[in-house]
């Protein structure tokens, strides 16, 4: 299976070692981190969500209207707005965008960060509602005729989308969140379940606990990971990069009056427990900048040369990961550096890997 690459898109220039200044939404920066990602050969960029952020459906429309086959990731939250309604938003979307459109679903593990946006019920409880939540979105994305539906959090009578997705069956669901509350959900909706940059051992661990949940519904998944590739010429110098991001991420947390808590979801404990074995894990795994702020979100990086980052990437795609999303923390310059070498190098060692195994076979 070919693989893909997802970028990132924010509104600011902004990074744990970059401080937010100016307007919160730069139109002009959205466009230039767009149309980099585009010619660097990324397939999607990521748009996220939290309850205090511009809306990623509304960011990702302008990023498509100054691209032409760049595709999107929106991050989504359900249980904030009708099933029904989102289906119809994401599939307008899709129409205008020419079938550009995928949407990940964040249920959320931050109970404070929920309550911004009046959600007050327990973890388990909101991925309950999330799958109740995606059996709608899909409903009504597919089916041809109105339909009524009786559920614990929603009730409907008649839901019907005039407007369908270009893409069929319908748009991508990917789906993130390590809990066994949200691995189930994720064995019966995802199209991709998106995990962090974890060990070797993690990601063999919950590739094979998602792939049971999806074959007890008749289904098969695909596999996200998310990184932060720290590139240079030597891997001295990426090595000493990396150590130079590290200061400079502290120093801005310390200016920023940062304090480590008690990770709120089991992705970043699961991070967290990476990093307690070590700042430099596995290949070239490393894990300073998840253990200085709790692993708050993809902050796990592969650092070294392209090439050998890229053969570090087919260590993951041998684990069954067939989708990588890379961000840097110089956002822009370092997506139009990926797209240099760290790319088409990767692309062309899945290409060799996919024609071994052929001949294999035959």
């Amino acid at each position: 299976m070919s693989v893909e690459f997802i970028g990132y898109i924010a509104t600011q220039h902004s990074s744990e070692i970059h401080p937010r200044s100016g307007p919160t939404v730069q139109p002009e920066y959205v466009e230039k981190v767009a149309r980099a990602h585009e010619e660097a050969g990324f397939d999607r960029a990521l748009v996220a969500y939290h309850s205090n952020s511009p809306d990623s459906a509304f960011i990702a429309a302008h990023a498509a209207s100054v691209t032409t086959r760049l595709k999107f990731l929106i991050a989504h939250r359900p249980g904030f707005i009708s099933p029904t309604v989102a289906a119809r938003q994401f599939a307008t979307l899709d129409v205008f965008n020419g079938g550009r459109t995928a949407v990940h679903i964040i249920t959320g593990g931050d109970d404070q960060e929920l309550k911004a946006d009046g959600s007050y019920i327990g973890k388990d409880e909101r991925y309950a509602r999330s799958d109740e939540y995606l059996s709608v979105l899909r409903q009504e994305w597919t089916s041809d005729k109105p339909f009524d539906h009786q559920g614990t959090y929603y009730q409907f009578e008649g839901a019907h989308s005039a407007v369908k997705s270009p893409q069929l069956p319908h748009i991508p669901l990917y789906f993130g969140g390590s809990s066994a509350a949200a691995i189930a959900v994720a064995g019966k909706h995802a199209d991709v379940y998106a995990l962090w940059g974890e060990t070797y051992e993690q990601v063999r661990d919950i590739v094979k606990q998602v792939r049971a949940e999806a074959a007890k519904h008749g289904r098969t998944v695909r596999f996200s990971l998310s990184l932060r590739p720290i590139l240079a010429d030597t891997e001295e110098a990426a090595w000493a990069r990396a150590q130079s991001i590290l200061e400079r991420a502290k120093a801005l947390a310390e200016s920023n009056g940062f304090v480590r808590r008690e990770p709120p979801n089991e992705g970043s404990r699961r991070l967290l427990a990476a990093a307690a074995q070590g700042s430099r894990l596995d290949k070239r795994l490393w894990t300073a900048i998840a253990g200085l702020l709790g692993a708050q979100g993809n902050s796990t990086s592969l650092v070294g040369t392209p090439e050998q980052v890229a053969e570090a990437l087919l260590d993951y795609y041998d684990l069954g990961i067939t989708t990588f999303l890379i961000r840097g923390f110089d956002p822009l310059e370092d997506a139009i550096d990926y797209g240099r070498k760290l790319i088409p190098l990767t692309r062309e060692l899945v290409a060799q890997r996919e024609r071994e195994a052929k001949e294999k076979v035959a």
